[in-house]
């Protein structure tokens, strides 16, 4: 297996996401994660840049970065990219008018921008705010505009804190994009935009940079199609992962370690090709492991078929080929150490 000086060659930044990954949040404000305080502290000594891509929306980037402080981390405000400030921007820039759906702790975050007479809506990580009637008032707004707008601070399923999984802003979303009819603009990850003004705030190209969080598909996922490699770390809401993924593996940017764990014996198909997401479906439901570890070895040199062993010990089990998922529905995975 490649050394990891190798797989990281040519990284100059390093974007870190902050919930599941840093802390896990809770009463009193969460805990930092084990040994999360200690890596942070080692990134910033060494000669990477390093800056924090969040999609939390129920604090603002001053009471965040305060909590972050009192956790022990070396953290700036102006280190940090979350989507508030920049869903602010975007209403400034296009003449918006916001019906604000959001946690009251976020809420400072829009004291600049014009909420009379709404001509949009923005919805984020409510929490407690997410009732009938809050959610009844912002479709009512969507319904009355010619052109209704909706913008989305993420659009993440969950997330964990410690005392379990917390449904996010993606389930609500989706309830108002079926009630409107409409697709909400998500101002966050995975968008390319977001991730694009982090590695701007940075100063490094997406092929220079790692996204490192626990979120396959909005920080993994995300990252590999702005072009950036990705890792996924084994915290927050890694052991809740739901299973039967259908897995994407991108060779040209995804960054793998053996897993030791055993994964899970529906694997369906695997896709791979020299540019990002070029279809190389493989159905490997009727293929023996051995073929299986043959094709991975021929679609890709530089990486050598026992790292995928253990996603795959499974796959002489299967006897069914399953239905292929259209385009849009693949998953990605990265196993971290």
């Amino acid at each position: 297996m490649a050394a990891w000086s190798e797989r990281l060659a040519g990284v100059r930044g390093v974007l870190l996401d902050i919930s599941g990954v840093l802390y896990d949040g809770g009463e009193g404000g969460g805990a930092a994660i084990a040994g999360s305080v200690e890596a942070v502290a080692r990134l910033k000594r060494s000669r990477l840049k390093v800056r924090f891509c969040t999609n939390e929306s129920q604090k603002s980037r001053v009471d965040l970065v305060g909590l972050l402080r009192r956790l022990g981390f070396d953290v700036s405000e102006g280190e940090v990219t979350a989507p508030a400030p920049a869903a602010c921007l975007i209403l400034k820039q296009r003449g918006l008018r916001p019906h604000l759906l959001v946690h009251d702790g976020v809420r400072s975050e829009f004291d600049q921008i014009d909420t009379s007479n709404p001509n949009c809506v923005v919805i984020a990580d409510a929490g407690e705010g997410f009732s009938y009637r809050n959610m009844n008032k912002a479709f009512q707004v969507l319904m009355e505009l010619e052109k209704p707008v909706l913008f989305s601070l993420g659009k993440g399923r969950y997330y964990k804190e410690t005392s379990g999984l917390m449904l996010d802003v993606g389930p609500y979303m989706k309830a108002l994009e079926y009630a409107c009819g409409i697709k909400a603009e998500v101002v966050g990850k995975p968008s390319p935009e977001f991730f694009k003004s982090a590695l701007q705030e940075m100063g490094v190209e997406a092929h220079e940079a790692i996204m490192i969080g626990d979120d396959i598909v909005g920080d993994v996922g995300g990252a590999q199609r702005y072009g950036m490699r990705a890792l996924q770390v084994r915290t927050g809401k890694f052991s809740y992962r739901r299973k039967n993924w259908d897995f994407t593996v991108d060779p040209g940017r995804l960054t793998l370690a053996k897993s030791s764990g055993r994964s899970s014996p529906a694997v369906r198909h695997l896709r791979m090709g020299s540019q990002p997401w070029a279809p190389f479906p493989v159905n490997v439901g009727k293929l023996r492991r051995t073929t299986v570890k043959r094709e991975l070895k021929a679609k890709t040199n530089r990486l050598h078929a026992q790292m995928f062993t253990a996603l795959f010990f499974t796959v002489a089990e299967r006897r069914k080929q399953p239905r292929c998922p259209p385009a849009g529905e693949w998953r990605h995975v990265v196993f971290s150490l």
